[in-house]
């Protein structure tokens, strides 16, 4: 008989099948671990002795991840005969294990406080990856020759067998820490925490950290002088509870090993104060840099900092730094409530991947590629590709460079709708949606291809003014009242007018009078509002497009009128809710469409998302699985249209 042992995932990522392989490994216990229309299956051998140890030892290192359902064991027939292996085909960007965590905290170990821990399974890997195939040499660790011990370790059953980056103390990376007088170098465990203290120390003493991390850099700073593009980057875990208001959902996701960013409610009454706003982004520190720094700061008595995403150039009292080429990518945005979770935007975690049909052609994206490897489709960042052959290439709209002879622009809309299909397996069946992204989009696809039912319609803020006062008999009033009552919003609506490329929401939360003009701020301001219900916002359509001085004018006259800013915030996005499902629905009922469709990164917002979650109740609309609802996806449906 053998033991199974089944984990529920809803990500088609190897990363949890790979650890689950190393630990066997370390017991050298026969087993067959498969991954599957999202189960994790192993199969173990009943009678090996060291079996209830390695499920003990799988207990206590196997990382937590926010995609993991449930777990179940059972017997089968048969007896697994072989050890199972794997070499990673490609590296992500992960938080660090339970194990990588507890070595770097060792001070036996060779990696105390050595901030570049990580192992086959785990860690910000990807940052220093240059080209295919996933190789030592084809990575900027290519100059660094691993010690006897880090080779013997990849040569060796674990958790850093194959292991392509393994480095420590003996072999591995100096760091450099420097202000505008003074220079230190860190290169064995003293020197290390000396360096993380000082850091520490520097942040509390109100100055900002510049910090080449292995997720990138990033500015570290007191969350006194966070804005509105800053992360609130909670460093006790003890405490988190204290200062944000969390499901049981949301603090599991924070501190899964995929670490994602994450929107949510405040407690911490302070925070709210400054930043004046109820909600904020948080994340739980990931790489052995931030882990290290998060350590120090705890020491303080600090529960959380606040950091941005920088480049080298980023202004800083403070940096640290090392000589080592990375090339970071965007952080995982995730969207969870009671219901649903889905990845909203960003490419960690998500790229690169190895999944879906193969087709023989290229699709282009946002700096992404799709190709075929292996009869799956591989999607990663163009430059670890040196040249691939296929029949044709399929390119985003706005792209200028020729890939090949036989090349097509796609539209973002099509192409994010498309991914859902292909995610789904749904080709051949009628489907409707909707993209979301600043512009509404709805979308038909007959079995074959996507039609739009309602195109984007760009938002001009030329003349806008006039068009306001054009728009129906007495508006002229409402534009003259909107000069006299709110001088400053008329006067910037009047710049607008000048500007190219505005966006709806910039517009819009001008009018409301908001410190963070963009989308981001009129969520955050929504997010404020604790009634039931809230008023009709005009989103109605004009000559088949989305009506954008209707949508203004509409919000000019509930400020006029001093209705709250809040309760049309959230209004905004009620009334965006019913219109997409009415229109969603009508458009279903004509074509007999058997699936509806969500994509576009503005759907990832409570109110709205909530708003149409109630509309649909019964038919809930379909997502990406694997990739983030925003941009990103794009180039998995592009290899589709």
């Amino acid at each position: 008989m053998a033991f199974v042992l089944e984990l529920q995932t809803s990500s088609s990522q190897p990363y949890i099948k790979n650890y689950l392989i190393s630990i066997i490994r370390e017991y050298a216990i026969n087993a067959i671990v498969t991954q599957k229309e999202g189960k994790i299956i192993s199969a173990f051998d009943s009678e090996h002795s060291d079996l209830e140890t390695c499920l003990e030892s799988i207990a206590e290192r196997l990382p937590a991840s926010c995609f993991m359902r449930d777990s179940s064991h059972y017997t089968l027939e048969g007896e697994p005969d072989t050890l199972p292996s794997c070499i990673p085909e490609f590296p992500l960007g992960l938080g660090l294990c339970p194990s990588c965590q507890k070595e770097m905290f060792d001070p036996s170990s060779r990696r105390y406080y050595y901030p570049f821990t990580s192992c086959s399974c785990c860690g910000g890997n990807y940052s220093f990856f240059t080209q295919y195939p996933y190789e030592r040499v084809n990575t900027s660790f290519k100059f660094i020759q691993a010690c006897r011990q880090c080779e013997a370790e990849q040569h060796s059953a674990g958790l850093r067998e194959n292991h392509v980056l393994n480095s420590c103390h003996s072999c591995g990376v100096p760091v450099r820490l420097l202000n505008k007088t003074a220079e230190r170098y860190a290169n064995d465990a003293g020197s290390f925490r000396t360096m993380f203290e000082v850091a520490a120390k520097a942040i509390v003493d109100n100055r900002r950290l510049l910090m080449k991390t292995t997720m990138g850099y990033r500015l570290f700073y007191k969350s006194e002088v966070m804005h509105f593009d800053s992360v609130l980057m909670m460093i006790n875990a003890a405490k988190i509870t204290d200062h944000l208001s969390l499901i049981t959902e949301e603090f599991n996701a924070l501190l899964s090993i995929e670490r994602p960013v994450m929107h949510v409610t405040l407690k911490n009454e302070q925070l709210k104060e400054y930043l004046d706003a109820n909600t904020v982004y948080v994340k739980y520190p990931d790489d052995g840099f931030s882990i290290l720094l998060a350590t120090e700061l705890q020491k303080l008595g600090v529960d959380f900092i606040a950091y941005e995403e920088a480049d080298e150039n980023s202004e800083a009292d403070i940096v640290m730094d090392y000589d080592l080429e990375v090339n970071a990518q965007s952080d995982m945005r995730l969207f969870l409530n009671k219901d649903v979770q889905f990845i909203a935007e960003g490419e960690r975690v998500a790229f690169p991947s190895k999944a879906l049909v193969a087709k023989n052609s290229l699709s282009v994206a946002h700096g992404i590629v799709g190709v075929e490897r292996n009869n799956k489709m591989l999607f990663d960042k163009m430059e670890h590709f040196k040249s691939v052959n296929v029949l044709k290439a399929n390119v985003l709209e706005g792209v200028d460079e020729q890939y090949h002879s036989h090349q097509r622009s796609i539209a973002q809309d099509e192409a994010s709708f498309m991914s859902v299909i292909a995610e789904h397996q749904l080709f051949g069946k009628k489907c409707v949606g909707a993209y979301f992204d600043e512009e509404p989009s709805f979308l038909y696809y007959d079995g074959k291809k996507v039609i739009r039912v309602v195109p984007p319609k760009p938002f001009d803020s030329k003349n806008l003014l006039q068009k306001i006062s054009d728009l129906r008999e007495g508006s002229d009033r409402l534009v003259e009242n909107l000069q006299k009552k709110m001088p400053e919003a008329y006067s910037k609506l009047e710049l607008l007018q000048t500007q190219e490329n505005v966006k709806l929401f910039e517009a819009t939360a001008i009018i409301l009078g908001l410190k963070d003009e963009s989308m981001r701020g009129v969520t955050k301001e929504a997010m404020k509002f604790i009634g039931k219900g809230g008023i009709q916002i005009d989103t109605h359509v004009k000559d088949n497009r989305f009506d954008h001085t209707a949508f203004l004018a509409s919000i000019i006259s509930y400020q006029l009128a001093e209705v709250s800013t809040a309760i049309v915030c959230y209004s905004i996005f009620e009334s965006f809710g019913d219109y997409f499902s009415e229109l969603m629905q009508e458009v279903k009922v004509k074509t007999k469409a058997e699936h509806l469709i969500l994509c576009g990164t503005h759907f990832a917002n409570q109110s709205l998302f909530s708003r149409i979650q109630r509309n649909f109740k019964q038919n809930p609309p379909l997502m990406n699985i694997n990739y983030p609802i925003g941009k990103e996806n794009a180039v998995v449906g592009g290899v589709y249209l």
